[in-house]
């Protein structure tokens, strides 16, 4: 069993934080560069790590296509969740869809500039009763952000019109987690659930949910 840590490998805090997360998952993790030349099929669950725009944005929007349609485990923190919106904005709705960093400034940004940034800023999120996500964290908690740019409340409006549900919420943030529907599991954050390791915190509730779908898929295909 085996989670593709997809993403372009830096020293920013943010990636030193998921090496020291590695040693604590009970799965087998692999860094994979965005250029390209890689298969998400080959993994039972995919986690797209902050620090977009990616070498390749295509191939990580065509990656995202076949890791909904397909139904394999995911994850998506900060630029994660901001490609997870573009892609659905843009498959599932039919609709423009473009991002105020890579893409400049225009009137289909479904990611635009925070009003507030929130680079290197902690804020108090706050889970939705009933959402799956309150399912695993139950009481409001501090979150690491390191985002400048976050998915506008016009394309959460029309995300929520199309049933992907807002799981929990922060100040200057807006819609903190996204939980898409039709799938096992396809769950994004604007917060880092991985920072706090290098503090040696335990693993984030939504990390585990997120292992817990990919040892249930990966269960499965066994089956299969």
């Amino acid at each position: 069993m085996a989670i593709a840590l997809l993403g372009d490998r830096s020293t920013h805090r943010s990636h030193l934080e998921l090496e020291a997360l590695r040693p604590m998952l009970p799965v087998e993790t692999e860094w994979v560069a965005t250029d390209g030349a890689f298969d998400v099929t080959a993994y039972d669950g995919v986690w797209l790590f902050p620090g977009g725009p990616y070498v390749d944005d295509a191939a990580v929007l065509a990656a995202l296509t076949t890791i909904r349609e397909r139904g394999i485990p995911f994850l998506g923190s900060c630029s994660g969740m901001q490609y997870a919106v573009l892609e659905f904005t843009r498959t599932v709705l039919g609709e423009a869809a473009t991002h105020a960093e890579a893409d400049g400034e225009s009137d289909d940004n479904v990611v635009a500039a925070l009003a507030c940034s929130l680079q290197g800023e902690e804020r108090l999120v706050t889970p939705v009763p009933g959402t799956r996500f309150a399912s695993w964290v139950a009481e409001p908690f501090v979150g690491m952000h390191f985002c400048s740019y976050g998915v506008t409340p016009a394309a959460v409006a029309r995300l929520e019109a199309a049933g992907v549900v807002v799981g929990a919420t922060a100040p200057d943030a807006g819609a903190e987690v996204l939980e898409f529907p039709d799938h096992p599991f396809y769950v994004t954050s604007m917060f880092q659930p991985h920072v706090g390791a290098l503090a040696g915190a335990p693993v984030h509730p939504l990390v585990l949910a997120f292992l817990d779908a990919v040892t249930e898929a990966s269960g499965a295909a066994t089956r299969a």
